[in-house]
């Protein structure tokens, strides 16, 4: 086919690569070490490379030849040959664990610099062109966070918005909102952008050591929306679970009586409004957009009505039989909610207070509460991007991975959200990546553009390739195909050229 000769610039991709490392092998596939690779696009060419992230976890368990790290699902013990005090402190030292840094979720853009990210408080800088591994950056130093989130926001000003949850810190457990700066005043040059790191807000959590877990938040022109699900982490759990023997995964609980709160943050005032407002239990990883209208928030997003999905990635259900055996027990939904800003506050107890066209509700309990119902736009859709230049305002377009009841996509969905139309590219024996929209420069219209994705073949004696859809007409462009083994990845970024530093190879 022939590549757009407007596309300059590189893809960026992030996921778990290396999975056994002497006699030793992860559990889950989450826990894999992670690989990097890139698609670089010049005058209709792509060039392709890729390497391991040299994270910290990467060089010991390397150094070690066995696993000597500990990941979300896979819990490393020291060398049975130790010494019983040397035990004794290694049980000790895992009671509040010193996280890994092995970044293998996604890519993060800093002012000029891009990082690896994951959801500890760890991000290694690396170099997009050539995919080097720079300095370690540990969030912790500039705030107080154990976890944060690999899905951050960009305001217009190219600021980092993210979201991470403080542990116990001063007696309390709380999620906090913070702005990484764009850039920094002149005079302090050398100064790295984390050090001008500022909270912006900080929403208290319903459980002092049982705080939700989440992956991603929304955001509109106004507001910040923070989902807090009851899929929670188990803090006392987690500081034994290395004594007990057993993974910081099985910490992780979902208490499917509970509700699930939504938090609006008031960006300007840096306050939560303080109507509660809920909806019933659910899981939720993906948000895909969110915006405001009439004096209404309008938030889409990809729910589960369980936590089966990270089940399905234990190794040992990733056998030869994985898709047809694996089958989820709750379809990814992608749900649209609507929450009244102003509403009559003498409307009546029972009443819709949504006055948008849609079938999501919102309706005024008697304590002064608002119980939520959502839309259901469409099922069996995951790994959601839009055009984000329409990130938190009104839009049309979701492009996303079609699933259904496996975990492993086999399609490419482009789908409509206001007149529910889907397109879909579908070959056998392809499982395809988060696909990523790049709009053509002076672009006038929302799916003006393509949409790459890489697509891993099931058929062992076909080469994986990447794949140029046009976002308007969903027809294939061109395919690049690649004579390694590719793997599955999580989520990256597409960097136009202008965005990349020439630094010499």
């Amino acid at each position: 086919g022939e590549w757009p000769t407007w596309l300059q610039g590189i893809l960026l991709r992030n996921g778990p690569g290396m999975h056994t490392i002497g006699d030793t092998k992860y559990n889950h596939w989450f826990d894999g070490l992670a690989l990097l690779h890139s698609f670089t696009f010049k005058n209709g060419e792509v060039y392709y490379r890729s390497r391991y992230l040299r994270s910290d976890a990467y060089s010991c368990n390397v150094e070690a030849n066995r696993i000597v790290v500990s990941e979300f699902g896979t819990m490393a013990y020291p060398d049975p040959c130790k010494n019983i005090f040397a035990k004794a402190f290694c049980y000790l030292s895992h009671t509040i664990p010193e996280f890994t840094d092995n970044c293998l979720i996604n890519i993060m853009k800093t002012g000029d610099d891009f990082y690896a990210t994951s959801e500890t408080n760890f991000i290694r800088k690396i170099n997009p062109q050539t995919l080097e591994t720079l300095e370690k950056v540990d969030y912790n130093k500039y705030v107080a966070v154990n976890v944060a989130t690999s899905h951050p926001h960009y305001d217009s000003a190219g600021n980092v918005l993210n979201m991470g949850t403080s542990i116990v810190d001063k007696g309390k457990t709380k999620y906090l909102l913070f702005k990484i700066p764009s850039s920094v005043p002149e005079k302090e040059k050398k100064k790295s952008c984390f050090k001008h790191l500022e909270v912006v807000c900080s929403i208290p959590s319903r459980s002092l050591l049982h705080p939700s877990y989440y992956h991603s938040f929304g955001i509109t022109e106004n507001y910040i929306i923070f989902v807090e699900q009851p899929f929670r982490l188990d803090i006392v759990k987690m500081a034994t679970a290395y004594i007990r023997g057993v993974n910081w995964a099985s910490c992780l609980a979902y208490h499917k009586e509970e509700k699930t709160w939504f938090h609006f943050i008031d960006k300007k005032t840096k306050k939560e409004i303080p109507t509660k407002i809920y909806t019933d239990a659910m899981v939720l990883f993906h948000h895909v957009n969110a915006y405001e209208e009439d004096d209404h928030i309008v938030f889409d997003i990809i729910a589960y009505a369980d936590n089966s999905l990270y089940d399905m990635f234990y190794l040992k259900n990733l056998n030869k039989d994985f898709e047809e055996n694996t089958k989820l027990t709750s379809v990814p939904t992608c749900k649209r909610f609507v929450v009244p800003l102003q509403y009559d506050k003498d409307a009546e107890v029972g009443s819709n207070l949504v006055t948008l066209s849609s079938t999501a509700s919102a309706v005024k309990e008697k304590d002064g509460s608002i119980y939520c119902q959502p839309e259901i736009l469409c099922e069996g859709i995951e790994l959601p991007r839009i055009n984000y230049d329409y990130n938190g305002k009104k839009y049309k377009y979701v492009f996303a991975t079609g699933v259904q009841w496996s975990p492993v996509p086999t399609k490419i969905v482009k789908f409509n959200v206001q007149t529910k139309e889907m397109h879909h590219w579908t070959e056998d024996h392809c499982w395809p990546s988060e696909p990523i929209f790049v709009p053509r420069p002076d672009a006038k219209e929302e799916d003006d553009g393509v949409v790459l994705t890489c697509i891993v073949m099931s058929d062992p004696n076909k080469a994986p390739f990447l794949l140029a859809l046009d976002a308007k007409t969903f027809k294939e462009l061109g395919r690049a195909t690649v004579n390694v083994e590719m793997h599955l990845d999580l989520h990256g970024i597409f960097i136009p050229e202008k965005d990349v530093k020439t630094e010499p190879e």
